[in-house]
């Protein structure tokens, strides 16, 4: 049975998880860490993932030593949890988003050392998408406007999403854009589209779990390739499959490409 750690323990993502990974007969939690703030330390994990009593305390610090960490929180807990699991050899799954250059720059240091997975978004479905979107964009051309359009709930911190971004980053790849300079986010004003730039929209709705949308459109016709999440669970599932098959992988970056065979 694999022993799994999960960081961002109490938050949206990490309540799934931990419901999830006690319905799993392959894993055993073993230590659900959050920020000392969160307000929830030593509660039982089960208990606030509103789940059964799972004999796992919430905790501010990793003390336990499991096979693999799932971090789910926010941006400035990462560097930590990627150094920890530097040192302590830990296999480490990551699907917190919105990261900075440092963080990135951090975990390719620490991949060198463990085997690490990372990915925007952990769902077979949007996995897929990634890979229809190069292909169309590619087939395509620059006769075909593509807009990147994402929709999350009203609490999310980032935009636009981790999984917007790795859409666009699957198209530049295969058209040889370059992401920087040929995407523009948003419009506004006396602004109209430049040809061949990819756009990207985010939009705050609710409590929408996640939508995204990719138009290709030239005069006459447009394709859109589209995915729709009903529930986090498809995300929890996707992250848990993605720690099993870590455990024991040699040190370097992972994807989900690499959990689905893609």
């Amino acid at each position: 049975m694999i022993q799994l750690a999960i960081n961002g323990a109490t938050g949206r993502m990490g309540r799934r998880l931990i419901a999830l990974a006690g319905a799993d007969a392959g894993l055993e939690l073993v230590a659900a860490v959050d920020h000392a703030g969160c307000g929830l330390i030593g509660q039982d994990a089960g208990r606030v993932a509103g789940e059964d009593e799972a004999g796992v305390p919430i905790c501010a610090t990793l003390d336990a030593q499991p096979d693999v960490v799932i971090d789910f929180s926010v941006q400035p807990a990462v560097l930590p949890v990627v150094k920890l699991c530097h040192e302590r050899t830990l296999p480490l799954v990551i699907g917190t988003t919105g990261l900075t250059a440092e963080d990135q720059a951090s975990i390719d240091a620490a991949a060198k050392s463990i085997p690490v997975l990372q990915a925007p978004n952990m769902s077979l479905g949007v996995n897929l998408l990634f890979a229809l979107a190069g292909q169309v964009a590619k087939q395509l051309g620059d006769d075909y406007d593509i807009e990147v359009v994402e929709a999350h709930h009203r609490f999310k911190q980032d935009a636009p999403s981790g999984t917007a971004m790795g859409l666009v980053e699957s198209i530049c790849t295969a058209t040889g854009k370059d992401i920087v300079s040929d995407v523009k986010h948003g419009r506004s004003g006396m602004d109209p589209r430049t040809p061949g730039e990819i756009g990207v929209h985010a939009l705050r709705l609710g409590d929408e779990v996640g939508r995204h949308a990719v138009c290709f459109a030239t005069l006459g016709e447009e394709i859109q390739l589209s995915h729709k999440a009903n529930t986090r669970d498809t995300f929890a599932a996707g992250a848990l499959r993605a720690a099993k098959w870590l455990v024991g992988k040699p040190a370097g970056r992972h994807t989900m490409k690499d959990v689905l065979g893609l």
